[in-house]
């Protein structure tokens, strides 16, 4: 089995979609399965959209509109389109149009957490095709329990959160708030914050440890000399850094928004930006309790890529229903190499707006 996955393979501190690629692709290959970031061989039986926009996405290989027209040459391969953004996440206007407008050039369609189903649903993604929810995971090999020690009840409590992101909606407001707090010497003789990765222009933290971006090992080092993890981002599609901090034994403060609570709930407690600062006492307190918790999470990147696995060989066993019943005529094929280069310009002159 040969799988196209339609990423650039970029080591290094970068987002959740890069990691997963490059951690799938590893998983895959030691499967024995074939895996390229490329349409140019004519034997791919998978192709699987992680961002189907190349022209708003830099880490992207090639697009929707590259895949459907392999498609319409090997009407056997089978296209799954990755659900992973959405415009809520970063306040924009155009991903959830995309998204749906993918999903009609796809065969199946796998959601990285629940809340994206309805959402892409009531804004016209029609799912009478089949689909599947997976949730993301991280590499074990690096985000683990390996020598991590815990809170000794002596030390000040310590809160770590991390983003590769400068988007404000990342959490920015309860990060303020919590920097703010630190001002109170009887607060900050209880509790620091370490924020690790990119911050908004302007932005400034007066009381707070700000890192430079680091990934893997080293990234994986530092959360484990903290014993709370901190997400309060808005309408995370899912998230990577999260689960990060869970499976390196931290227990989650998030806020209710998103993916969060299905990612992070019986693992640590919920909060709003009301009760912020309550529910950092209550998780102060009840620490053992939920380090008992987090030392079964379980979302390990060897069990989603598992499930991707599993996924892709169902669908290329049964790849004969996707079986497109359209002959690759040359004028079809220029019509939608032609749609595509519409598409690049449209998108182009809207970035630039």
């Amino acid at each position: 089995m040969k799988v196209s996955l339609n990423s650039k393979f970029i080591d290094g501190s970068y987002g959740g979609g890069m990691k997963f690629a490059n951690y799938l692709r590893d998983y895959l290959e030691k499967s024995g399965v074939s895996v390229v970031n490329n349409l140019s061989d004519d034997n791919i039986d998978i192709i699987l959209h992680i961002s189907p926009f190349p022209f708003i996405s830099k880490s992207s290989s090639y697009s929707f509109f590259d895949a459907f027209i392999y498609k319409l040459k090997h009407p056997n391969v089978v296209i799954i389109q990755r659900v992973n953004e959405c415009d809520e996440r970063k306040g924009s206007g155009h991903i959830n149009k995309l998204l749906v407008k993918a999903s009609k050039y796809s065969d199946f369609v796998v959601f990285i957490a629940s809340w994206l189903k309805p959402l892409l649903e009531n804004q016209g993604m029609a799912l009478d095709k089949s689909y599947r929810i997976i949730l993301n995971g991280a590499d074990e090999k690096c985000f683990n329990l390996m020598e991590k020690k815990f809170w000794d009840k002596k030390e000040k409590l310590k809160i770590i959160t991390h983003h590769w992101s400068n988007n404000y909606m990342k959490g920015h407001d309860v990060y303020q708030k919590l920097d703010g707090l630190l001002n109170d010497k009887e607060f900050s003789e209880k509790f620091d914050f370490t924020y690790i990765g990119n911050i908004p222009k302007n932005l400034v933290y007066k009381n707070s440890k700000i890192l430079s971006p680091i990934s893997g090992i080293e990234l994986a080092n530092e959360i484990k000399k903290h014993h709370i993890y901190l997400t309060a981002t808005r309408n995370e599609p899912a998230g990577m850094h999260h689960v990060e901090g869970a499976l390196c034994g931290l227990p989650i403060l998030y806020i209710n928004s998103g993916a969060l609570s299905e990612y992070c709930g019986g693992f640590g407690l919920e909060f709003n930006i009301e009760n912020f600062e309550e529910k950092l006492y209550e998780i102060r307190r009840n620490y053992d309790f939920w380090v008992d918790r987090i030392k079964n999470y379980n979302n390990t990147a060897k069990k989603m890529s598992a499930e991707y696995l599993n996924l892709f060989i169902d669908l290329y066993e049964n790849r004969g229903r996707f079986y497109k019943k359209v002959k690759a005529k040359c004028f079809k094929i220029w019509y939608y190499k032609i749609y595509l280069i519409i598409y690049y310009f449209f998108w182009k002159v809207i970035k630039k707006i």
